[in-house]
């Protein structure tokens, strides 16, 4: 019997698995597709973008540089002891961003690291990553494998399929926005209906000059014209009419792009296609019985922004530690049930921040006096600064209970005079105690959870202020102390995150 079994092995369930192979923990990652590799994963079809908080869990665990390669990215820029504004700020329902508009002293605790701005990726590009570090963690993947049921017990539960039932103390749904196993553990998904039908394809295009390129909103739609040749996207305002039950035809996604760019462009050849809807549904909790999911199991939502991958990598960076733990059997209690507590507010916030965006964009009267609006805001520092705290991920706070204002944000990449970084000392998914007092004051008492939290002392380059600062696994401040903390509270937040101290 394994420790998890996790369905799906897209990113999402790939990057649990090895937070939980980090853990030593003995991992089965199911999923019914039966090759790594395909055409729509990759580029341009698969094409994502990385916030920088995903990019910086990549690089929390040693998998940027691999990420990076596989992207066919060599120019990343190296982190400079002044902020800087990042290359590419993204945008607000098809109104870009001007990176020049960031003011990067506005952005709260944001210090120089190896991953300050996003990565422009693919589907392809970030599972093959994750696959190789899976396996070199010992995790197993098994395709091909279709779930056909599942079976709660009070110790263990059974994911049945064709060939066989696998068990394991623990099962985590990551099998996206259709999932099975959300369907079949009985998690109740709800939420609003779509407002339009989205198009992404791959086309050679007989006057690809009719077609403005980037992001285009038209009084009847969007389009955007990417970069690479053929490379179209398309959203029709017709109630999501048009879903992937269907397959496009080349003649109807001519008439769509025709509506929606007011030319009279001619698809000559269609060479892939996929549709999608701004249907906005989240599961009312994450957890039933001895089942989670994570990622578009749990919440799904129109792609603009770029939100859903990355809120899914933020849904596995926060479970995978939490769930490691309590198979370890070294879990304070309730620690499984702050997954839910903390990371539902966000796949809520996600919905209607995506919500917020089809509004803005809808072909008519309303949505283009939005649109005037939102110019007019994002035409200012404040305004661009704001939309992109929320895009990045800088503004994500979690409600720990302490008014500190560091404690419940991801923690700024505080980096020692030896040129230690917090980045390298969260590579092994241990908690992190950072001690910038002169006695070291917090050296005995982190002893009593050696094994789970590591310890580094000396002074800093920006301290922010602090005597100390405690991080857990994730990269989020548990608790942070001034220069005169008292020890006594620093070891409260430490049992209250990893448990009592070792005897």
């Amino acid at each position: 019997m394994h420790d998890v079994v996790i369905v799906g092995a897209g990113p999402v369930g790939l990057f649990l698995a090895c937070e939980l192979g980090l853990a030593d923990r003995s991992v089965l990652v199911l999923e019914q597709e039966p090759e790594l590799h395909s055409a729509r994963r990759a580029l341009p079809l698969g094409l994502r973008g990385l916030s920088a908080a995903s990019a910086e869990a990549f690089y929390r665990r040693g998998m940027l540089p691999q990420l990076l390669s596989a992207s066919g990215i060599d120019n990343y820029p190296d982190p400079s002891d002044e902020p800087a504004s990042p290359r590419w700020a993204g945008h607000f329902a098809g109104m870009v961003l001007d990176p020049a508009d960031i003011d990067v002293t506005a952005l709260p605790f944001r210090l120089p690291s190896p991953a300050t701005e996003g990565v422009m990726t693919s589907l392809d590009a970030v599972e093959t990553v994750l696959s190789e570090r899976a396996a070199e963690l010992g995790v197993e993947i098994r395709r091909g494998v279709r779930v056909a049921a599942v079976t709660q017990h009070e110790e263990n539960v059974v994911a049945h399929a064709g060939e066989g039932d696998y068990a394991a103390r623990w099962l985590v749904g990551c099998d996206g926005g259709r999932s099975t196993i959300r369907k079949l553990a009985g998690f109740d998904f709800v939420g609003s209906e779509p407002q339009f039908t989205g198009y992404t394809m791959l086309a050679t295009v007989a006057d690809p000059g009719k077609l403005r390129h980037g992001f285009n909103l038209t009084p009847t739609g969007m389009y955007v014209q990417t970069f690479m040749a053929g490379h179209i996207g398309m959203m029709d305002f017709d109630g999501g009419a048009f879903d992937r039950s269907q397959q496009p035809t080349r003649d109807h996604l001519q008439t769509v792009l025709r509506r929606v760019s007011g030319t009279d462009v001619t698809l000559n050849e269609v060479h892939l296609a996929s549709t999608f809807t701004d249907r906005a549904m989240q599961t009312t909790t994450y957890r039933r019985g001895r089942v989670l999911l994570a990622g578009d199991a749990a919440h799904i939502h129109s792609p603009l922004g770029g939100q859903g991958l990355n809120v899914g990598i933020g849904d596995a960076l926060n479970l995978g530690w939490k769930l490691a733990a309590t198979v370890r059997g070294e879990a304070p209690q309730g620690l499984l049930d702050t997954y839910t507590r903390e990371r539902h507010p966000i796949g809520a916030w996600v919905l209607d921040w995506t919500r917020a965006q089809v509004a803005a964009m809808k072909p008519d009267r309303h949505g283009q006096a939005v649109q005037a609006l939102i110019r007019d805001l994002i035409g200012t520092p404040d305004g661009t600064t704001y939309v992109f705290e929320k895009l990045s991920g800088t503004a994500l706070r979690y409600d720990l209970g302490s008014e500190q204002p560091l404690v419940g944000r991801n923690a700024p990449e505080l980096r020692l005079e030896d040129g230690t970084r917090l980045g390298d000392l969260l590579r092994e998914g241990r908690g992190v105690a950072l001690d910038f007092t002169t006695e070291r004051r917090l050296h005995d008492s982190v002893q009593g959870w050696a094994g789970r939290i590591r310890y580094a002392a000396g002074s800093a380059h920006n301290d922010l202020g602090l005597g100390a600062v405690l991080v857990r696994p994730d990269g989020i401040v548990a608790w942070a102390g001034e220069s005169a903390f008292d020890r006594a509270e620093f070891e409260r937040a430490a049992g209250h995150w990893f448990g009592s101290q070792a005897t």
